[in-house]
């Protein structure tokens, strides 16, 4: 099934066969993030949290860039109300993290140019899996226009790369190439420039193929996991794989392996 269910403004959302293609819609500004942006993608993650054929989230970005980061023009503008301007911009970036995180369906975000500020690095570190360009670039950003991180980075990041370099990251700003970004464990794959597309929309829609009860449970122990010790995870895990196994997936998926065949999923 092919539905446009958001067809204009600063952020697209379009469903097709169990892929929801959520892409940041201002490539004049390199999807430089305002007010206006952040709450047209709240509003996008939320219809995928409504919509119980979503299987994968593919999160992508118009033009020649993910995304920017904060859009550094309309906060210049704001003079002295720029506290309250970043405020609003700030909650709603935290909840379309958190939305991001707390989404049964795993997100695939594809980058291209930069990935920059608390916009787009931030998206990377919330995304389940990245694919990179390989001319792609990460900038933290924060410190170097007297900010701080957002967009949950000062959490996700540490847990991604570990403590000391991302505070060497979120202190110094460097500029991360793409295969450095990948040895880092900040991406999971990086391809060639013009192979970005095809291949974000293929693992997206290989992805969304799979068990979709296994495959948000498992997300969300993973995510659950990174702030636990073991012994808390443990019982979460044992009582999760034991509910899976009474669902037809799950009869599904080992049939399929003893007639050797693909297996078909059907959520329940």
């Amino acid at each position: 099934m092919s539905r446009t269910m958001i067809a204009q403004g600063p952020v697209l959302l379009h469903i097709d066969d169990g892929v929801a293609r959520v892409r940041l819609n201002r490539p004049d500004a390199s999807n430089g993030m305002n007010v206006e942006l952040l709450r047209a993608l709240c509003d996008a993650i939320m219809v995928c949290h409504g919509e119980p054929d979503v299987r994968a989230v593919l999160l992508t970005g118009e033009g020649r860039h993910f995304c920017a980061g904060g859009d550094v023009h309309v906060f210049a503008s704001k003079g002295e109300a720029l506290p309250d301007y970043i405020r609003q911009a700030t909650s709603y970036l935290q909840t379309a993290v958190a939305g991001l995180i707390h989404l049964k369906a795993p997100v695939i975000a594809a980058v291209q140019g930069f990935a920059a500020g608390g916009g787009g690095f931030g998206l990377v570190c919330a995304a389940d899996i990245v694919v990179a360009a390989a001319s792609s670039k990460f900038l933290a950003g924060a410190t170097r226009v007297g900010m701080a991180p957002d967009a949950g980075v000062s959490v996700t990041l540490p847990r991604l790369v570990g403590l000391r370099r991302a505070t060497m990251i979120l202190l110094t700003n460097p500029t991360i190439g793409a295969e450095e970004a990948l040895d880092l464990g900040l991406v999971t794959r990086v391809v060639p420039d013009d192979r970005l597309p095809e291949e974000a929309s293929s693992l997206a829609r290989e992805i969304a193929q799979g068990p979709p009860l296994a495959l948000a449970a498992t997300k969300r122990l993973l995510w659950t996991g990174l702030g636990s010790s073991v012994e808390d995870c443990l019982p979460d895990e044992a009582r999760t794989v034991a509910e899976l196994s009474g669902m037809a997936d799950s009869r599904e998926g080992l049939a399929a392996v003893i007639e050797r065949r693909r297996p078909v999923f059907t959520g329940r």
